[in-house]
């Protein structure tokens, strides 16, 4: 049999799963390349322990290529452009053809889509923001601090309600007198989840003492009178503001005629097949619909997150092994996932379900504890750990700890 090549683009959960999982399934002959343009990985669920100052930058990053079977060959280049049709990618310069192709490119901020957002907000949705955002924090001398979603969809839905609980904390460690507001466009939390979960990190929020404002849809910032406006709705005064800014999908499937009209990847929820042959998409940078609706016209959408991109990197990673190696693909993306929602003084909350479920996700939120807490240190020990018996040893923890507390594997 001939030596196949699989090209992995993104070098983030989704893209490192997929070139790990496919090297540990495919004879040596078979090449495994992933195309990242950056050397160091950061990993994202810390940024808000870096925003409050529990982690350092150098806690949360690593070298990619220690994250990463010693086989996988890593191309340290951005990919540019995408040809279907020649089953070709160009990436700075040099083309690299393959026989089967993964696009885990993930989802891009865009704080210019929203004037003056750009200029009057901090985020913690990437590492620079979130040391930004952990300064401006240091330095705050009370007031009022706006956690504002900018626009949907937007990754990791329970991040901004993590975010405000935990600036929440934070200010009232110091003695700082003023509220934390969170703006949302959506009618409750987390609404894919339905109402009962809705009402639950309602209730978290309220515990630590954050506002809850639904439906609220920003328009613009302005940063000299630090005001935010609102599609029909009151303007609001902050000191100090933190967005969640609009996310894009990857140009360069937009280019190659892989997305849809808003510039996400439609595939199959099941396989992840895009709609050309041999071409996979997954994690933030797809569009996946689910049973149910958000509003009667308006069908519900798989959330753009990080346990999701690992599930559907290991289903995409074993359905091209056993194509290449002559065996019927079975594996599929079920729609299981979970969420940990950290709530400040060492406790979280965890949410998980089946998102596939008909006639609408079936989702449970655990009560609030240490053990929630625990459990994303040790996936974050776990995850940053390089390739190695150390890793093993973790992966094995968080194997016993999922079983014992009678949840999905979280790895």
């Amino acid at each position: 049999m001939a030596g196949k090549t699989i090209l992995v683009l993104g070098g983030g959960v989704g893209g490192l799963v997929a070139a790990n999982e496919l090297r540990r399934l495919l004879p040596s002959e078979h090449r495994v390349v992933l195309v990242e343009k950056d050397a160091r990985h950061a990993f994202a669920p810390s940024f808000l322990w870096l925003m409050t100052g529990d982690r350092r930058p150098e806690q949360i990053t690593c070298d990619v290529r220690k994250l990463l079977r010693p086989d996988v060959e890593v191309v340290l280049s951005e990919a540019r452009a995408i040809d279907v049709a020649n089953r070709t990618v160009q990436a700075d310069g040099q083309g690299l053809t393959y026989d089967h192709l993964v696009v885990a490119l993930g989802a891009a901020l865009t704080p210019e889509a929203i004037p003056g957002l750009a200029e009057g907000a901090h985020t913690f949705y990437s590492i620079d923001g979130a040391i930004k955002l952990r300064d401006a924090l240091h330095g705050f001398a009370g007031g009022s601090v706006a956690v504002v979603v900018g626009g949907l969809p937007y990754k990791c839905p329970g991040a901004p309600h993590e975010g405000a609980m935990l600036i929440a904390n934070s200010l009232r460690r110091r003695g700082l007198t003023g509220e934390v507001h969170l703006f949302t466009p959506e009618p409750q939390p987390m609404p894919v989840a339905g109402p009962a979960l809705g009402e639950a990190v309602k209730e978290m929020l309220a515990q630590q003492g954050v506002v809850f404002h639904p439906q609220h849809k920003l328009t613009k910032v302005d940063a000299a009178t630090r005001e935010l406006s609102f599609d029909g709705k009151e303007s609001f005064r902050y000191d100090l503001l933190a967005a969640i800014p609009p996310h894009r999908g990857p140009h360069i499937a937009r280019e190659a005629g892989l997305t849809n009209e808003a510039g996400w990847i439609p595939v199959d929820r099941m396989t992840l097949q895009t709609k050309y042959e041999n071409v996979f998409a997954l994690g933030d940078a797809t569009a996946i619909s689910i049973p149910g609706r958000w509003k009667p016209d308006v069908p519900l959408m798989l959330p753009k997150a990080g346990v999701f991109a690992h599930a559907q990197a290991e289903a995409v990673a074993r359905r091209i092994a056993s194509e290449i190696t002559g065996v019927h693909p079975q594996d599929v993306f079920p729609g299981i996932g979970y969420c940990m929602l950290e709530a400040g003084d060492g406790l979280a909350g965890f949410a998980f379900g089946n998102f596939y479920a008909d006639p609408s996700p079936q989702i449970q939120l655990r009560s609030t504890g240490r053990t929630w807490h625990l459990g994303k240190v040790l996936f974050e020990q776990w995850w940053l750990a390089p390739q190695g018996p150390r890793r093993e040893t973790l992966r094995f923890a968080l194997e016993i700890g999922s079983k014992v507390l009678g949840i999905p594997a979280v790895t």
